[in-house]
């Protein structure tokens, strides 16, 4: 009896130790989806603006030649390949990844349909962050959420906006951003 007696002493003794300790402990405060989507833009105004990657098929050729940012100066004796130069006012909007003046366009036959070649916007922005969803408990007392990440188009004029909406290009992406609640503060961790 007197091993019992004492058994339930450190059994209340423990208990009161242990919710005295828990007591001492603060939980982190909850993340806002709100304050989960600012973190991630601040990150993406953080790194240095850039021009937006534009792929150009065979429609935003016409579309270049129409907007008057390159024009026909070279077409080759099979009649499907063909040069065209960079106007004044395509220097203005885009940049070629060769860092040259001329689009050298080699599609295989003229009815050529998954041919493109890849241009660079003058235009630099920041990615956007936006659509913030699933914000969700992780191990370990961490947070995840999924957003979706966007091309910024601001300064881009229509004409190319245009030539970026067409097939072959992505101008959103879908990512997972995970935070930490750390020194008092949650913190971004990573997005992927």
């Amino acid at each position: 009896m007197k091993n019992v007696g004492i058994l339930r002493v450190l059994g209340v003794a423990v208990c009161l130790g242990a919710g005295l300790l828990l007591a001492g402990c603060k939980s982190a405060p909850d993340l806002s989806q709100t304050d989960a989507l600012n973190m991630i833009q601040a990150k993406y105004d953080q790194t240095p603006a850039a021009g937006a990657t534009i792929v150009v098929n065979n429609q935003g050729m016409l579309d270049g030649i129409t907007a008057k940012y390159w024009t026909r100066t070279t077409i080759y004796p099979n009649r499907i390949w063909a040069d065209f130069t960079l106007t004044p006012d395509g220097e203005k909007v885009v940049k070629l990844q060769d860092g040259g003046k001329v689009i050298k366009w080699r599609p295989q036959t003229g009815t050529d349909q998954s041919y493109s070649i890849t241009v660079q916007t003058v235009a630099a922005n920041h990615l956007k962050a936006h659509d913030l969803q699933n914000l969700q408990d992780e191990a370990g007392g961490a947070k995840g959420a999924d957003f979706t990440e966007s091309v910024d188009l601001t300064g881009v004029p229509d004409a190319l906006q245009s030539i970026a909406h067409n097939q072959g290009n992505q101008l959103s992406t879908k990512r997972h951003a995970d935070f930490a609640y750390a020194d008092g503060a949650w913190k971004l961790q990573s997005v992927e």
